[in-house]
This record gives C-alpha cells, sequence and structure tokens, in this order.
C-alpha cells in the first residue's frame, strides 16, 4: 500500500529491500529484510497491546514486545531460508548414471556401431537415453545393462551386466502347526 501511494506499481520497482543475486548458487541468511521487518513491527505491536491489557508495567510490557518481535524476526528468517532451500534446477547430470543399472529399449549396435536407447533411472526419474556399447556383439532389446562411462555429449556407454541381477533374499518362517508350541 505504501508504494502505491508513493506512485510505484509494485514492490519490484523499489531496489534493495529484499533482493538476492540470482545467479548466486549459494542462499544466504538474511535476518534483517522488508518481510522479516513488517513481522517484528506486527507482533512487537500485538504483544505489547496484550501486555498493557494484561496489567503489566510499560517497561515490562516492552521487553516482552521486544523479545516477541525477535522471535518473530527469527522464525521467519529461518522459514524464508530453508524454502528457498527446496529448490531444485532439476538439469540432469548425465555422470549420475555411471554405475546405474538399467535395460536396452532400443538396440545398441556392436563395437559403437549403431547408437541405441537404454530406460535407467538417474536422480530418481526413470528415462530413456541414447546408449553406446563397446560390445563386440548388439544389445538386444531387454538385455539389462550397466552404465560404465559418458561421453562429452551425454551419450552413454554401455556393457552388458557380468552376471544376473539377483533378488534380495528374504527368509521364510514356518509357523508350528500346533497352537501349544508357541
Amino acid at each position: 500500500m505504501a508504494t502505491t501511494f508513493l506512485g510505484a506499481d509494485s514492490i519490484d520497482d523499489v531496489d534493495g529491500l529484499d533482493s538476492s543475486i540470482d545467479t548466486d548458487t549459494g542462499i544466504e541468511f538474511q535476518f534483517i529484510t522488508f518481510k522479516n521487518l513488517v513481522g517484528f513491527f506486527t507482533i512487537f505491536g500485538w504483544s505489547g497491546i496484550g501486555c498493557i491489557e494484561a496489567g503489566l508495567s510499560k517497561p515490562l510490557s516492552i521487553i516482552l514486545s521486544l523479545a516477541c518481535g525477535l522471535a518473530m524476526m527469527s522464525i521467519m528468517a529461518a522459514m524464508f531460508y530453508y524454502m528457498k532451500k527446496l529448490t531444485d534446477s532439476g538439469t540432469l547430470n548425465y555422470n549420475n548414471a555411471i554405475g546405474a543399472i538399467g535395460e536396452i529399449y532400443l538396440t545398441v549396435g556392436a563395437n559403437r556401431s549403431r547408437m541405441g536407447k537404454v530406460s535407467i533411472r538417474v536422480q530418481g526419474t526413470l528415462r530413456e537415453l541414447e546408449a553406446l556399447s563397446d560390445s563386440l556383439f548388439e544389445l538386444k532389446s531387454g538385455t539389462i545393462i550397466q552404465v560404465v562411462d559418458v561421453t562429452s555429449n551425454g551419450i552413454l556407454i554401455v556393457e552388458e551386466t557380468k552376471k544376473p541381477i539377483q533378488p534380495i533374499k528374504s527368509e521364510i518362517y514356518e509357523l508350528p502347526s500346533s497352537p501349544s508350541k508357541l
């Protein structure tokens, strides 16, 4: 409201209040910001009114109001700090695929002769990515593979797994036939 009366269309027209460099990958902890000051004065005022209505002395009301206002500033600063840390670029880093196990989707040619595709889980998401192989025979659809390298332009180098992937072994417990043995 104040910026509207001053002639600015929005808070974005006022530089330097809550700005942070967008290209900076670090997130600094901002304690004294416009948002935090608004929170401070709001809680300071309401807690001061509450203390005076409760019959507390003015010095004690000011001390309690200051403490409540500073607590609100700390809570808001921490809240915005942790909310900013929740962002994720979503950019795929192909090097995270090294060592991952997947399956051939489209046949990969022998000795890097023909590019194929693999289905592989990278960064928590199942993706279909282009792949080549140094194998002496082509890898058919459905073959279980492991990523061994990544080229500079993002093509996976895969090889067939040497041994089959074993399921997790679980022990089977049998209950006794008569209830008295429990």
